[in-house]
């Protein structure tokens, strides 16, 4: 499925073609080629992901993975899960080069889309992102997530180190009608 340029954020013009485990090879070489420093482990481990691709960890009844393209080369993948609930998850993975270009709101549009086409009975979509990682909590906001959680210091970081984590969703209704439903966050008596 081909996502053309304007419109949706911009950028370069970028595909998404579905995961074949027959992939594992190219998937684990580009997971492993890259520094992913904000995910729970920065370095991923190629025999990891080939044991999880056989294992069916990224294409099964509730999962399927993407590979984001563009020009025919990979910038990116993302892993689309807890599909056959309410309320789908993903993992989205940009490689570095291609950071800043668009590529991650564009596969947010495109994966939010998705899940709520292919997916009748999904209500939301949840993702979450470490405090700091600005680039995304942008992403989330300029597609339409709204902010719904602030876990405070319970993403572990490198060294000891404790970062805050927070928590962006769409609702189908949102979706459907482009607004924000804004959770009310002061709903406690006083």
């Amino acid at each position: 499925m081909r996502v053309p340029p304007g419109g949706q954020g911009g950028g370069m013009d970028v595909e998404f073609r579905r995961f074949d485990v027959g992939e594992a090879d190219e998937l684990a070489g580009f997971l492993a080629g890259e520094t992913w420093p904000y995910h729970g482990t920065a370095r991923v481990d190629r025999d990891s992901v080939r044991s999880r691709a056989a294992g069916g960890f990224y294409d099964n009844a509730s999962t399927r993975t993407f590979w984001i393209t563009a020009g025919g080369s990979a910038v990116g993948v993302v892993r689309l899960f807890d599909l056959e609930d309410d309320t789908a998850m993903f993992d989205l993975r940009v490689r570095a080069a291609d950071r800043g270009k668009g590529v991650g709101q564009r596969a947010v549009r495109w994966l939010t889309a998705y899940v709520f086409t292919e997916f009748p009975a999904a209500h939301r979509i949840e993702g979450t992102t470490r405090q700091d990682n600005h680039a995304m909590r942008a992403v989330f906001r300029r597609c339409g997530y709204a902010k719904e959680a602030h876990y405070r210091q319970s993403w572990p970081g490198d060294g000891g180190a404790r970062y805050d984590a927070v928590g962006y969703a769409i609702l189908r209704d949102d979706w459907s009608t482009a607004t924000v439903t804004v959770p009310d966050f002061d709903d406690e008596p006083a």
